[in-house]
């Protein structure tokens, strides 16, 4: 790389720390309330020099979290791979500085193997998350979804064995019910490798992690609590008031189908959208405030497509 290139951090990148972070639940750890997710814009179809641009602005404002999974791309691992590319040109100087997590558990490659909770899967998976990432641990590793048909013992073993194998500093939970969650907090426990946080999708329109008492269940017992599609897709931002752009991911049937958008989900919609303007906020920033709002979340996690639309969600809390 060309040494014009170079990335130097900004000096002023922890101005607003006493705003900026929150605790994880009872643990030391300290993360950033807007913290940036690869899920999106991050693969492999995605321009590379935007994807640096992005994380170079999250970073130089104090988003020190970066949140990944083995699946997320498009293709398949590919995030990861635009990680440590990034790692090698810009941000190894600064990678006690960096909290990144990634996950299992969804498909990711063909055979029994490669998808679910198993001992075999997590342990090559995370394996092979560090080989593209070009790290040699991460802070944070997830058992990404329950599966109801491995011992929840074997799943939870081997993020306890991660743990000692030095491989992960921390350890999670997305997408558990809440009795996985009760027993996996216990086990845990037990063996000292405490549950760091939950990860679960919450936004305005999406109330389940509430409502089934995981959220209460996190803040009661010490456990971090980290949201994700806060924007429900895009759904809660103003890009659908008119209908439905060429270019949105509703259009193109990603994630969103069309039958989603119901006249009574329009309604409900547009209410949030007047609700946002009597606070002097757009659609997106009253949706990353009502998260942040709720007792337990410590963190929200944003995908962008460009630097202003992170700028947009980071006005939320600076």
């Amino acid at each position: 790389m060309d040494t014009k290139d170079l990335y130097k951090a900004s000096d002023n990148r922890y101005d607003h720390s006493s705003v900026l972070y929150a605790r994880c639940g009872k643990s030391g750890v300290l993360l950033p309330k807007v913290s940036l997710g690869f899920w999106h814009n991050f693969g492999s179809v995605d321009p590379y020099e935007r994807s640096r641009e992005i994380t170079h602005y999250a970073f130089d404002h104090g988003i020190t979290h970066f949140d990944l999974a083995n699946n997320y791309g498009p293709v398949f691992g590919s995030a990861e791979q635009t990680l440590g590319r990034l790692m090698n040109d810009d941000f190894r100087p600064y990678r006690d500085e960096l909290f990144i997590s990634t996950k299992a558990g969804y498909n990711m490659w063909p055979g029994p193997y490669g998808e679910w909770g198993s001992r075999k899967y997590l342990m090559a998976s995370l394996d092979q998350s560090l080989e593209r990432m070009h790290l040699d641990y991460v802070d944070l590793f997830y058992s990404h979804r329950f599966d109801p048909d491995t011992p929840m013992e074997e799943t939870l073993q081997a993020l306890v064995d991660i743990v000692r194998s030095g491989k992960a500093l921390y350890v999670g939970l997305s997408n558990w019910p809440l009795d996985g969650l009760r027993f996996a907090h216990q086990y845990l426990k037990e063996r000292d490798v405490p549950l760091l946080i939950y990860q679960g999708r919450l936004n305005m329109i999406d109330r389940v992690q509430i409502e089934s008492g995981i959220l209460d269940y996190c803040a009661d017992n010490g456990i971090g609590y980290i949201a994700y599609s806060p924007l429900a897709q895009g759904l809660l931002t103003d890009r659908y008031i008119n209908g439905i752009p060429a270019d949105s991911r509703m259009a193109k049937q990603q994630f969103l189908k069309p039958d989603r958008l119901t006249e009574e989900l329009k309604l409900t919609l547009e209410q949030i959208r007047q609700e946002a303007a009597q606070k002097g906020q757009t659609t997106a920033q009253r949706a990353l405030s009502w998260i942040l709002e709720q007792q337990g979340v410590t963190s929200v996690l944003v995908g962008a497509s460009s630097v202003n639309q992170l700028r947009d969600n980071l006005s939320t809390i600076i």
